[in-house]
């Protein structure tokens, strides 16, 4: 997990400069600020995964572990396709977008879950 966190780090900040520098000229305003939508989740989600991923090292428990997993398919879905939608123009993209949207808030549930559980 924290392996994960740590690659989805970096490629959110390789990802975020990309749009910033490569994007900026070449997609419209509402494109890159799609783009960014995918940047500013998948780093959000690189984050909650990093913590997951001390907490799991600290008290393993299959809710943290499933929580984990949620943030990653969750950052590979979501900010996939809103990556996929800015850089394509097809807009069917943005349709896969809410529904891995659940992704992360179950992510976040379960994490909340498993905190309560150790209190």
């Amino acid at each position: 997990m924290l392996a994960t966190a740590a690659i989805f780090g970096f490629l959110a900040v390789a990802l975020g400069a990309f749009g910033s520098h490569a994007l900026k000229a070449r997609l419209s305003p509402e494109l890159l600020a799609v783009y960014r939508t995918g940047v500013e989740y998948h780093f959000y989600h690189a984050l909650a995964l990093l913590a997951v991923g001390v907490l799991a090292l600290l008290r393993p428990s299959g809710l943290l572990s499933a929580s984990g997993l949620c943030f990653a398919v969750g950052v590979l879905i979501f900010s996939g396709s809103l990556y996929a939608l800015a850089l394509s123009g097809v807009r069917v993209l943005g349709a896969i977008t809410p529904i891995d949207g659940l992704l992360f808030l179950a992510g976040w549930l379960l994490l909340a879950l498993a905190a309560w559980r150790e209190a």
